[in-house]
């Protein structure tokens, strides 16, 4: 089935007080629609630029600012949306055929990505045209 970016989904992680701070934990499956297979971060990214602008094929991310705050712009070929991460309890599911870009960082954040499959170059959509066929192809075999 064919997502939309209102599939993309935001969720709110346990948050514990150690009295101390907080620890937020993502564990095995169950919390997250997907198993983890990957985790990365992207860090020193300068303050208003952007990361990303790709789809994905198959694989899942969630998307946590694990400091400071930013913005993915999501867009699913016909409508777009706009979600702000600023709280690290706070991730965003994004599914396969979502076409999404981390814009406006914060100076110092970090993009924490939790993914359901292994780096694989051939699971990427990189040119937007190529996107939009893709997705009308999906569309058709509905």
């Amino acid at each position: 089935m064919r997502k939309t970016v209102f599939d993309c989904t935001l969720f709110y992680l346990n948050r514990l007080d150690t009295g101390k701070g907080f620890i937020s934990v993502v564990e095995g499956q169950g919390q997250l629609p997907f198993t983890v297979k990957r985790v990365f971060y992207l860090y020193d990214i300068p303050g208003g630029e952007s990361r990303g602008a790709h789809a994905h094929r198959t694989c899942h991310q969630f998307l946590v600012a694990a400091s400071g705050a930013f913005e993915v712009l999501l867009n699913d070929g016909r409508t777009q949306r706009l979600v702000q991460l600023n709280r690290p309890y706070m991730g965003l599911h994004i599914p396969p055929g979502i076409w999404a870009s981390e814009v406006n960082f914060s100076s110092g954040s970090i993009c924490l990505v939790l993914t359901s499959e292994k780096y694989d170059d051939k699971d990427y959509i990189r040119d937007y045209d190529e996107y939009l066929e893709w997705s009308q192809a999906q569309k058709a075999l509905i």
